[in-house]
């Protein structure tokens, strides 16, 4: 086993060393417990990564335009001064 240090506030620490004369443990038993405990609530290995993908935006319509369309006016006018 490894040996460590911990630092808590005193009134989580009081709380620890109650919850351990209460169940006739060691403190040190009661933070090996607590950490068990902990480390069962995340994953061992790291969740995969999605790749990011740039936003979309979907507008719910088609709002494609056909250029030979919208832009004929414009091209006719190209055409006017180039005649000219």
């Amino acid at each position: 086993m490894t040996r460590t240090q911990i630092q808590f506030p005193e009134p989580l620490y009081q709380r620890l060393t109650e919850i351990a004369e209460r169940r006739d443990w060691s403190l040190s038993e009661v933070m090996r417990k607590a950490a068990e405990h902990f480390v069962t609530r995340f994953p061992e290995e790291p969740a995969p990564k999605k790749v990011w993908r740039f936003p979309t935006l979907d507008c719910g319509g088609d709002f494609l335009t056909d250029p030979a369309t919208s832009l004929r006016l414009e091209v006719d006018a190209i055409r006017v001064r180039s005649a000219s």
